[in-house]
C-alpha cells in the first residue's frame, strides 16, 4: 500500500492567509497576515510554520494546493493588462449596453460600472456567424491583416477576441488568434469559444475580457510563486482551487485564471460538505467568515450548490446587478462585508454602519497595534470580552484594549463604548442573518431546517448568534475551523467543467448532434483532469440549462450521462418540471420546454466520509477559567466559563454562556446553546431543550 503524498492547502484570504498541511500523524495549521506587496511570501511563511510545528521537512511535501483572491482583487481594482477586444462589427458596445437592468430603482445618480476595455480600445471585424454556425459574412484576409496591425500600434499585452454566436462555431475565432500569435508570440489570448462556449454575449464577452485582463498577472504570480516554492526545498506539483469546486493544474490556472474568482470561498464550501456527509446532514447553511468578509452557501445531500454565472466587481458591492456577470462555473453563495475587519462607522442618519469597507492585514483593525485608527468587528468583540488580549491567533497577535476603545469613541462619537461596540456586532449579525434568509427564499428553502456549519477565523465567534436569529436549532463547528477553506482545498476532486451552448426546443430534440456535442465536452474535461488525476477513478455530472420558451433565464437540471435518444424527451422534462416546481414551487402549463447550454463535468471520485454518530453529553468539559462577556441576546454581561478546544473530546458537554478557546478561533456558546465535543473533534452547538 503507498503511502499518500504530504499535502499542504493555503488559502489567501483579505487579512489572513491560512496554511494547512495533511501529514502522517495528522494535520498541521498556521495562520499568517497577508502580505499584499507579495502575497507568496505569506504562503512561505505560512508552510515553513505548519512544517516546523509537524516536524515534515519541506523537501517531503509532495502536494501544494492554492486558492487566491489575485483575480477577483485585479478586477475589483482594475489592476490588470492594457488590454483590447476584438468584437463582430456593430457589437462593441454590448459590454457597456450590460442587460439594462436598473438594479437601483431610485438612485438618480446610478453608477454602472466601467468596462474593463474602453471604447477606443474596443475594435470590431467585418464577419458574422449565425446562431446555428453558419457563415453569413466571411472573415476575410484583409480584415485580419488591418487588425493584427491595429492590435501591433496599440502596444497591448492581452487581447480578448469575442464573435458573435462563435460558441456555435469557432472558425474565425481561431483564425484570428493564430494571426495574432504569428505576428506578436508574446502576446496573451484569450478565445470566448475556449474560456466560455455559450449562449449570451453579453456574460460570454465579459468572461473572455476578464481572463484576458489578468491572465499576465496571474500567469506571472503562479511562476512567481512556483519558482519560489522551488528555491525553498518544496518540489510539489502545485493545484488551483477553481470556483467550482475542484482543482486544476497551475498551468491551466495561468490559461484560464477567470476560473478562480471565487476560488478560496469555494474552498470553504467544499469543507463544509465534507461534514456535512460525515454527520448525515442533508441540509446545511455553510458560514465561512473571516477577516475581511462572511459568504453563506447552501448545501444539500452533501453537496454544495453550484451555478454557472457570477457577478464580479459591484459597484454597489451587495447589491445585485450592479456588476460584471461572468459565465464561469462557481460554488453558487451570497457574500457580504462582514469580516472581523470590516469598519463601523455612522451614516448621515445617525446609525451605525459595518463594511464593506475593511482594514484587512494592512493596517489592520485597531487593537492589532499596526497603525489601524478605525473600529471593526475585530475591535467590537474584544471590547465586549468575546476575545482573549493575551491570546488571540494562539498568543501571535497581542491586542490592544486602549486601543479599541480610543477608535470605538472617536469614530463611532455619540455612542457610549459598550452600546457601540454591542451595535457593531449586532449589525453585522443581522446584515449576515438577512443575507442567509434571502439566499435560502431565493432557493425557496426554509431555513429553520438547516444545520449550520461555522468556520473561518470569524464564523465561531458569531454563529450562536446567527442561529438565534434565523431559528436554527444545531450549530456544528468543525476542528480546524479557523482554516476551514484551507482544509477544504485538501479534500476538494481534481474536477474540469466543459460547457457549450447548443440550442435546441425539446420537442425538435437531437439526440444525435447532442451525444455528438458531449462526446467533444467529455474528452475535453478528460484531458484536463488527466493532467493532475494521475489514474484515479472518475465520475461525470450532466447538467442541461433549460427554461420555458418566452423566457429570459434558465434553471440548471441535472441529467444522467449516457447516450441519450429520442425516447428520452420525456425524461428530460420531467427532470426540468421537478427542478422548476422546487424552485418556484409550480410549473407551467401549456408551454414548451427548451434547452440553451450544456455542462459536463469529470472530477475525480472523492473517498466515502467516515460517519459521525452523533453523541449528546456524556461528560462535564473541565474548565480553564472563568470570564466575562456581553450575551446580545439577554442584552447583558455574563460570567461565562472558559473551556480548551482540546479538552472538549467526544462527549464532552459545556452548557453555555461559555467560551471555548483554540489558536485560530474562539466559539462562543451563547446563554440558549449548549455545546458537545463530537467523535471527529467536532463542537455540535444544540438549543437548550433540544435533544444532541
Amino acid at each position: 500500500m503507498t503511502t499518500p503524498p504530504i499535502r499542504v492547502g493555503v488559502d489567501i484570504g483579505g487579512t489572513f492567509t491560512d496554511v494547512a498541511l495533511m501529514h502522517p500523524g495528522g494535520l498541521a495549521t498556521a495562520k499568517v497576515l497577508t502580505t499584499y506587496g507579495q502575497p507568496e511570501q505569506a504562503i512561505l511563511d505560512g508552510i515553513l510554520q505548519a512544517a516546523d510545528r509537524s516536524g515534515v521537512a519541506l523537501g517531503e511535501i509532495g502536494q501544494v494546493i492554492h486558492g487566491t483572491t489575485l483575480v477577483t482583487n485585479a478586477l475589483i481594482e482594475r489592476r490588470g493588462a492594457h488590454t483590447a477586444f476584438i468584437t463582430t462589427e456593430g457589437f462593441r458596445d454590448v459590454i457597456e449596453m450590460r442587460s439594462e437592468n436598473r438594479f437601483e430603482q431610485y438612485d438618480l445618480n446610478l453608477a454602472l460600472p466601467e468596462p474593463l476595455v474602453a471604447r477606443q480600445h474596443r475594435l470590431t471585424a467585418r464577419e458574422r456567424i449565425g446562431p446555428d454556425g453558419e457563415v453569413l459574412l466571411p472573415l476575410d484576409g484583409a480584415e485580419v491583416e488591418r487588425l493584427v496591425a491595429s492590435i501591433r500600434a496599440g502596444g497591448y499585452q492581452a487581447v480578448a477576441i469575442g464573435f458573435m454566436h462563435a460558441y456555435a462555431n469557432d472558425n474565425h475565432e481561431v483564425r484570428m488568434a493564430e494571426a495574432l500569435r504569428a505576428a506578436l508570440p508574446d502576446l496573451s489570448i484569450s478565445l470566448s469559444s475556449v474560456i466560455s462556449p455559450q449562449m449570451r454575449e453579453l456574460p460570454r464577452f465579459n468572461t473572455v475580457i476578464a481572463n484576458a485582463y489578468v491572465q499576465p498577472q496571474v500567469a506571472d504570480y503562479l511562476g512567481r510563486l512556483v519558482a519560489r516554492l522551488r528555491e525553498t526545498g518544496i518540489e510539489a506539483s502545485v493545484f488551483m482551487l477553481h470556483s467550482g469546486g475542484g482543482l486544476i493544474s497551475v498551468q491551466t490556472a495561468a490559461e484560464q485564471p477567470v476560473r478562480l474568482l471565487e476560488s478560496g470561498p469555494a474552498g470553504g464550501a467544499i469543507f463544509a460538505a465534507d461534514y456535512a456527509r460525515a454527520h448525515d446532514l442533508d441540509k446545511v447553511l455553510s458560514f465561512d467568515m473571516g477577516g475581511t468578509t462572511a459568504k453563506i452557501c447552501l448545501i444539500e445531500d452533501g453537496a454544495p450548490k453550484t451555478a454557472s454565472t457570477f457577478e464580479v466587481a459591484r459597484t454597489y458591492r451587495f447589491k445585485k446587478g450592479s456588476g460584471m456577470t461572468v459565465s464561469t462555473p462557481v460554488v453558487e453563495m451570497v457574500e457580504i462585508g462582514a469580516g472581523g475587519g470590516s469598519i463601523a462607522s455612522i451614516d448621515a442618519m445617525g446609525r451605525i454602519q459595518v463594511g464593506p469597507r475593511s482594514a484587512a492585514s494592512e493596517p489592520g483593525p485597531a487593537c492589532y497595534q499596526r497603525g489601524g485608527t478605525e473600529p471593526t468587528v475585530t475591535d467590537a468583540n474584544l471590547l465586549l470580552g468575546r476575545l482573549d488580549p493575551n491570546n488571540f491567533a494562539g498568543g501571535a497577535i497581542p491586542l490592544s484594549v486602549q486601543q479599541s476603545k480610543g477608535a470605538m469613541t472617536e469614530r463611532l462619537a455619540g455612542f457610549s463604548e459598550p452600546d457601540a461596540a454591542f451595535g457593531v456586532t449586532e449589525m453585522v449579525d443581522e446584515n449576515m442573518a438577512n443575507a442567509a434568509r434571502v439566499h435560502t427564499v431565493e432557493n425557496g428553502r426554509e431555513i429553520e431546517h438547516f444545520t449550520m456549519i461555522a468556520f473561518g477565523g470569524g464564523a465561531p465567534l458569531h454563529a450562536c448568534r446567527l442561529c438565534e436569529k434565523l431559528g436554527i436549532e444545531a450549530l456544528l463547528v468543525p476542528p480546524g475551523a479557523g482554516v476551514g477553506s484551507a482544509i477544504g482545498f485538501l479534500k476538494a476532486p481534481v474536477s474540469y467543467e466543459a460547457t457549450r451552448g447548443f440550442f435546441q426546443r425539446l420537442k425538435a430534440f437531437d439526440a444525435a448532434a447532442v451525444n455528438a456535442a458531449l462526446t467533444e465536452l467529455e474528452e475535453e474535461a478528460r484531458a484536463f483532469v488527466a493532467a493532475g488525476a494521475d489514474g484515479a477513478e472518475t465520475t461525470i455530472r450532466l447538467t442541461a440549462f433549460m427554461r420555458y420558451a418566452g423566457q429570459g433565464w434558465e434553471i440548471p437540471v441535472s441529467l444522467p450521462y449516457r447516450a441519450l435518444c429520442e425516447d428520452d424527451i420525456a425524461m428530460i422534462e420531467t427532470a426540468f418540471e421537478k427542478a422548476y416546481r422546487t424552485l418556484f414551487g409550480r410549473t407551467i402549463d401549456g408551454l414548451e420546454a427548451e434547452i440553451t447550454n450544456w455542462s459536463l463535468v469529470v472530477a475525480t471520485v472523492l473517498p466515502e466520509a467516515t460517519q459521525v454518530a452523533r453523541l449528546g453529553g456524556q461528560s462535564h468539559a473541565p474548565v480553564a477559567k472563568t470570564r466575562e462577556f456581553f450575551d446580545a441576546a439577554l442584552r447583558a454581561t455574563v460570567q461565562a466559563q472558559e473551556i480548551l478546544r482540546s479538552d472538549m473530546i467526544a462527549g464532552a458537554s459545556v452548557e453555555g454562556p461559555a467560551v471555548i478557546v483554540e489558536a485560530e478561533t474562539s466559539t462562543i456558546v451563547t446563554s440558549a446553546y449548549r455545546a458537545v465535543g463530537q467523535s471527529d473533534g467536532s463542537l455540535l452547538l444544540i438549543r437548550k431543550g433540544e435533544r444532541a
